[in-house]
């Protein structure tokens, strides 16, 4: 863009003096480094300006502490493993354990978006993969001793990890605390109720899925900004990259074991991310 103006100079030059040309020229080099040093000092600004509300931000108190409840406050994937184990145990005349195991995930996942998360989700799935292996040869009474499954899992008595009412009452003067857990409503209900934890908590949250979408949702609701939001649970994918991702602060307690739809491989690098051992191990970090 410079050398054509400066070429539409020279040409408009030609008939004049040199010392005319010399002195437009010299005009307009002068006017074209004001311009440029304008420009450079604009985006060192708003490179500057965007660093300190970035820095502000990060700076915002949390002031609402939202946990996952399945296997971050109490016990619950291996309830799932071992009534999973005895289904496979049903099935073992048709398929090995881990054929029929890989067969119940796949249809669990594939159920998703009709029953949602939860053991009755979870009980239907059953039935449905039975049905398949067996090629629909499955006898009544292996239906009926699934059913059964689903409804001892449902009876499980709800045991509270270590440290969680611990940690949940020297934070109950100082936070919000609010749970956010997926799962059947009914189900998440019962659990809470039988917790003896409730009454700690500000707000409950039963949600059907758990993406940035639904914690802004969750957020507009309990009226605070993003930054000012943490998210405590055992799960990277449900419970802390959703969360990073709309600016709100992630930690995460890894529980020993899994479902395989939950995992994540890669590396969390965050400044909002956070890892402990244990639920106890948070005191120090929140109560600074």
């Amino acid at each position: 863009m410079q050398r054509n103006n400066l070429s539409f100079i020279n040409r408009l030059c030609t008939k004049r003096s040199n010392g005319m040309q010399l002195g437009i020229y010299s005009a307009y080099l002068h006017f074209i480094g004001e311009l440029d040093f304008k420009t450079r000092f604009q985006k060192i600004f708003l490179k500057l300006f965007h660093s300190y509300i970035q820095a502000l931000k990060s700076f915002m108190p949390i002031k609402v502490i939202a946990f996952d409840a399945d296997d971050t406050l109490w016990i619950n994937e291996p309830y799932f493993q071992e009534t999973e184990k005895k289904f496979c145990e049903l099935l073992e005349d048709y398929l090995p354990h881990h054929t029929v195991s890989r067969e119940l995930l796949k249809t669990e996942i594939q159920n998703l978006s009709l029953y949602g998360y939860g053991i009755k989700g979870f009980m239907l799935s059953m039935i449905e993969t039975a049905f398949k292996v067996t090629d629909k040869t499955i006898k009544v009474d292996v239906v009926e001793k699934t059913i059964e499954l689903g409804k001892d899992l449902l009876a499980r008595p709800i045991e509270l990890l270590d440290g969680v009412e611990e940690v949940l009452l020297n934070l109950k003067d100082h936070y919000r605390l609010v749970v956010a857990t997926k799962g059947d409503l009914l189900d998440q209900e019962r659990k809470l109720k039988n917790s003896g934890i409730e009454h700690y908590f500000h707000h409950i949250e039963i949600m059907s899925e758990k993406g940035e979408s639904d914690y802004l949702k969750l957020i507009k609701h309990l009226d605070v900004k993003p930054q000012e939001f943490l998210m405590v649970g055992n799960s990277l994918k449900s419970d802390v990259l959703p969360v990073l991702a709309i600016g709100g602060h992630g930690y995460h307690i890894p529980y020993h074991t899994t479902w395989a739809h939950e995992k994540v491989e890669h590396v969390v690098e965050h400044p909002n991310f956070k890892q402990f051992q244990n639920i106890k191990s948070l005191l120090p970090t929140l109560l600074v």
